[in-house]
């Protein structure tokens, strides 16, 4: 009986290991996964842009992060710093509501401001570089309130140390920072604050 099962066993085990998949010589690697978004957009005339006023960068959404993108604004030569600073603001807030480019949108860039946005100089009492905003940066998306906050911070509109105060028409101010968490991940990260106390 055992010589019989062991003879079965040896005619078996051959066929047994014809089942699987064979090894190949043969290379598989197809190269890394084609990415739905490109986030790439073609070099901008540097020169050309300074001709047409003053250079900055709005953050707009590509893929699950913001990426700066290159704009132009008009300031008046020769405006008050408090004015220069709420009408950059004003700017950047109407280059964010604008549609992407169509070299924009095929890239996969998108924002998440709405228009008629509006933002205002500070109140009596408020600091002094305080933007409020026509729609409180509470109500705001999570999306959009990071677009906002990086998009200001990065510009004329915010302090020397890139944080920026914002509120609403009639809202406690509340001190904002982008951080690199903000741009990589701005639909769950929050960007951090601190409550301003006079406003």
């Amino acid at each position: 009986m055992n010589v019989r099962r062991l003879a079965a066993l040896l005619v078996l085990a051959p066929l047994l290991a014809g089942c699987g998949i064979r090894s190949t010589e043969v290379p598989t690697d197809f190269g890394p996964a084609p990415s739905r978004v490109r986030c790439s957009l073609s070099e901008p005339d540097v020169a050309a842009q300074a001709s047409q006023g003053l250079a900055v960068q709005v953050f707009l959404l590509c893929g699950a992060s913001l990426v700066a993108v290159d704009r132009t604004l008009r300031v008046p030569d020769g405006t008050a710093d408090s004015e220069r600073r709420v009408l950059v603001a004003q700017g950047l807030l109407d280059q964010l509501a604008k549609a992407p480019s169509t070299a924009e949108r095929e890239a996969g860039y998108q924002t998440y401001i709405r228009g008629a946005t509006t933002v205002s100089g500070p109140r009596p009492k408020d600091p002094e570089d305080t933007l409020r905003l026509s729609t409180p940066p509470a109500e705001l998306s999570a999306y959009a309130l990071a677009q906002v906050v990086c998009t200001f911070s990065d510009s004329a509109a915010a302090e020397g140390d890139g944080s920026v105060v914002l509120g609403g028409p009639a809202t406690p101010l509340r001190r904002y920072e982008c951080t690199d968490e903000v741009r990589s991940r701005p639909g769950s990260t929050q960007p951090p604050s601190t409550e301003v106390t006079g406003g």
